[in-house]
């Protein structure tokens, strides 16, 4: 909802988009990036740390190397990235516009760094290869990167990547670096599910976004590609195979720092279609000045309800049999609790209604 009043913005955009003013990231972020969020920022001195350690990173040095040889964007390089750039930051309300860089690389990408501040960087090869409004959706994806705080994250897991290749001479070192670096890309992994709907909430084309995400996968050949059949995909990767493929699919997923793009396309499908996306939309989410007051419980519960749901509805070999075993221990323990109350003597003294709501409702909670 761009206008020429507005004195931060260039250009109006091609059409009218909803604007999202005090949005706070938690109304686009996936439940286990969020309860991990929450939790670092109710964290005490967690901002010292993270300052004290920012002089160990080298984050002045990819400054300093962005901008000595990269083109940096702005009214006079790049100007429909730095339209779509300040337009991103006014839908979702982001006051500091973050610097933007374009790097000559023909691999198509994109990151949010820095400590301090951050920065964003997009490579020759993705600008290359989107179109407007697609390209549009990867710039919310990354400012959403930068209203969440995401690029700290990932300043730390570079740094911490970088640590563990040089001190793999050294065994118990190199595992406990990993250790750490395997827990941030499962945690980063679900940042990008949430980077997703922020670029859905700027670009504001679903269709968009899925032509991106194909693209980034299958390169420049729309003609040759089809969305339908391209989600297809996920559903077949997700529900396909045995168990070793269930195995073999986490092992390949472990090392990246993104979840697979078809996965990504179903997952922001999904998002698009749930009422959480319409009431964004109709102007109602968690406002950032509210932000201080959010219970890190509920969003642990969130997370774990999340997950739990994950498995229940899963149609993967691996999580149907996590989702059994965990539905009969359920069934189990409701079995056992009803008989020992029958044996020592219960509130009602029987194995009838007692012990088939216990078991029905200890199912639930397991499930």
């Amino acid at each position: 909802m761009t206008d020429d009043t507005d004195s931060t913005q260039g250009k109006v955009p091609s059409r009218q988009r909803r604007r999202f003013p005090d949005i706070s990231s938690r109304a686009y972020e996936h439940p286990a990036d969020r309860s991990a969020l929450v939790a670092l920022r109710k964290l005490s001195g967690f901002d010292t740390v993270f300052k004290t350690l920012s002089g160990l990173l080298p984050e002045r040095s990819l400054r300093l190397l962005f901008l000595s040889d990269s083109v940096r964007v702005s009214d006079a390089q790049f100007t429909h990235l730095n339209d779509m750039l300040r337009d991103a930051c006014y839908i979702l309300d982001l006051e500091k516009i973050p610097p933007m860089y374009v790097t000559q690389d023909p691999k198509p990408n994109a990151m949010c760094i820095g400590l301090d501040e951050p920065i964003i960087v997009v490579t020759t090869g993705l600008v290359e290869l989107l179109d407007e409004e697609e390209m549009r959706a990867v710039v919310g994806h990354e400012v959403g990167h930068a209203l969440s705080g995401h690029a700290v994250y990932r300043t730390i897991l570079l740094f911490l990547t970088t640590l563990a290749v040089k001190i793999a001479w050294i065994p118990l070192g190199n595992m406990a670096i990993m250790a750490i670096v395997t827990a941030l890309r499962e945690w980063f992994r679900k940042s990008e599910l949430s980077a997703d709907r922020a670029g859905l909430l700027v670009g504001q084309d679903l269709q968009a976004s899925m032509r991106g995400l194909m693209k980034i996968a299958g390169g420049n050949h729309l003609h040759e590609m089809n969305v339908d059949a391209f989600l297809a995909q996920a559903e077949e990767y997700e529900a396909g195979g045995d168990l070793r493929d269930s195995v073999l699919k986490i092992l390949n997923v472990l090392p990246r720092t993104h979840p697979f793009t078809t996965v990504r396309a179903a997952e922001l499908k999904k998002w698009a279609e749930t009422r959480d996306y319409q009431r964004i939309m109709d102007g109602h989410y968690p406002k950032r000045s509210e932000d201080k007051d959010t219970s890190v419980t509920d969003s642990f519960r969130e997370s774990a309800g999340h997950y739990a749901e994950s498995v229940r509805t899963s149609k993967d070999p691996l999580m149907k049999l996590v989702g059994d075993i965990a539905g009969g221990a359920g069934d189990l323990a409701g079995d056992l609790s009803g008989r020992l109350r029958s044996r020592f003597g219960g509130k009602d003294g029987s194995t009838g209604n007692g012990t088939g709501a216990g078991t029905e409702d200890t199912g639930k909670a397991e499930s």
